[in-house]
Formats: C-alpha cells, structure tokens, sequence
C-alpha cells in the first residue's frame, strides 16, 4: 500500500503532524508512506520514523496550472492508494481527485466535494489532535500518540562532541532560542523576544545559578541576534547546529529550554525537554501539550515584546 499526505506550512506543521504519520505506520505497518511538503520544510524530515520519501512543492506560490499539472503527474505515476490532504483547499482537493487516488482524506469545506472520506476540522484543541483526526477517515480510531522524533545517530554524536567543546556536558546547561532564526518564522507571527529582555534573564540566571551554563543556539538569521547577547553577556556559550537533527539533540541534551513559539519548541516537546515558551499572538493550548513539563507564557497584549522578564523569572525560579 503507498499513502501520500500532502502536508503545506512550516517545519512547525510538519513536526507537529509526525504523530499523525507515526500512528498511521503503526496500524499500516507496510505501508510506504511519502510527504509533499513546501521546500522551506523538506528538513523536518530529517528525524522522522515514519516516511519514506519526501517530495517539495510550494503550494503558497504563484504556481501556474503547469506547475499543478506537474505535480499532479508526479502523483499520478506513483499509484497512491491513499491520500491525506491538511487543510481545505478546493484547488487541493480537485488536485487529488485529478490524480485517481481512490481514497481521498481531508478536512471538511471547500474542497471536500472532491474527497472520498471528508473529516470534521476541529479547530479548538492541540494542533496535534487536530490533524490526528484526519485518521477517522481511515476508520483508525487510536487515541494520538505524543509528539516524537527520530534524531540520526550521527546527530547524537555531534551534540555530544559539541558539549564537550562547549564545557557543558558534566554540567548541563540552559538553551536559549531567541526565535530570530528561519526554523521560527511562520505564517507572519511575531515570533521574536527583544535581546534587551533576553540579558536581563540571562544575568539573574547567572546570579542565581553560576555553575549552570547558558548556551544560546545560533542560526543562519541568528547573528545580530547572538552577537548582540554575547557583547553584553561574555559568559554565554554559542551553538550552531545547522540542521534540525542536531538542533533536536542539543535541545535534548539540555536541563530547560527557553524559546519562543517555534519551530525549536515543538522539537523540545518531542524529546520532553523542560520547556518555557513565549507567546505573542498565537494560542499556547493549540500549540502547547498539555503537561508539567511545558509552561506557556502568554503576552497580555498579544506582542511578544510586551511580555515582562520578570514574569518569565517568575516560572523559571517558581515553576
């Protein structure tokens, strides 16, 4: 049996739709499971357990009908037996009919006429749950698993050696992500916490907790951002892991994890690292578990820059 999903957004989207793809391997354990996914979001394949092959098409282009033509054959020639659309778009859906695949799964709306086996959309609850359901239209019924990835072994290796570089490996140590980098940018959010906000913390940190190293994760966007924390704060140590495998390891590694709501925080909910996550004007219960282990910090402005240190100090020395 081979299934493709179709699965448009951020790394986010994609991390946050591995328990869907894992339970759905669980229960079709032959099954060949492909992605089609934005090319921004190719990476997040990296640690997943469940995909076979991942295709890349940008479907926030201004594709031209060769462009759905294309894919359109490119579906075609692999025989899918299953399809699983996220989200409801008519274009999409008239895509999937376009192909032949005879079961055709997806959210009720727009595009639903064009599927075999519509699902409800339930907006209201954990963006995992929510794409959960799209297996009802499989007649799978299991509740959704957690959220987890599968980090390459050489990735392992790698954060292990980067702790010993770094010094922090008998000691632990406290990530930082400023949420400056791509792997945070998602569909035009504020997603980013000032640096002046970010010193303060970091200085109580190292008051209240001088043998804990604090290391702050540098992306390819990163640089101001990093270089502006390690001016005013020499102490910190700077990581660059460069792709979302490492990032997952040294997130794993670490004792608490610091960051906005991104694409690194639902990493750090994969690998049940304690977790402190900003919020501007996203939702934290749909993108958040819920769990002791996870703590959301809400703006009450719906800026992520108005959100005080204080408060953010508050739940990391008070819980």
């Amino acid at each position: 049996m081979r299934i493709v999903a179709l699965v448009p957004g951020g790394i986010g989207d994609q991390i946050l739709f591995f328990p869907t793809l894992d339970d759905l391997k669980r229960n079709l354990p032959k099954a060949q499971i492909d992605v089609v996914v934005e090319p921004r979001s190719k990476t997040a394949y990296r640690v997943s357990k469940s995909v076979s092959d991942v295709l890349a098409f940008d479907f926030k282009d201004r594709n031209s009908l060769a462009d759905w033509g294309n894919l359109v054959g490119t579906i075609r020639d692999r025989e899918y037996d299953i399809a699983i659309a996220l989200g409801q778009s008519w274009l999409v859906g008239l895509l999937l009919w376009l192909t032949g695949i005879p079961t055709r799964v997806g959210y009720r709306g727009k595009g639903s006429v064009f599927l075999t086996n519509p699902v409800a959309l339930k907006t209201g609850q954990y963006a995992a749950y929510m794409y959960h359901d799209l297996l009802q239209g499989l007649n799978i019924k299991s509740p959704c698993p957690e959220l987890s990835v599968n980090v390459p072994k050489q990735d392992i290796d790698w954060a292990n050696a980067e702790q010993q570089r770094l010094g922090v490996k008998e000691t632990g140590y406290v990530l930082i992500h400023g949420g400056a980098s791509e792997l945070s940018q998602a569909k035009g959010f504020d997603k980013i916490y000032p640096v002046e906000n970010w010193l303060k913390i970091i200085q109580d940190f190292q008051q209240k907790q001088p043998d804990m190293p604090v290391v702050a994760i540098r992306g390819s966007e990163d640089e101001q951002f990093v270089r502006r924390l390690k001016e005013s704060a020499p102490d910190i140590k700077i990581s660059s892991p460069d792709d979302i495998g490492k990032l997952a390891a040294m997130i794993a590694g670490s004792n608490l994890m610091l960051c906005t709501d991104s694409a690194p925080m639902h990493l750090s909910v994969a690998v049940q690292t304690y977790t402190i996550a900003l919020f501007g004007s996203t939702d934290p219960s749909k993108l958040l578990p819920k769990s002791e282990k996870f703590l959301a910090i809400k703006s009450p402005t719906g800026k992520m820059e108005d959100i005080s240190h204080s408060v953010i100090l508050e739940k990391i020395w008070g819980g």
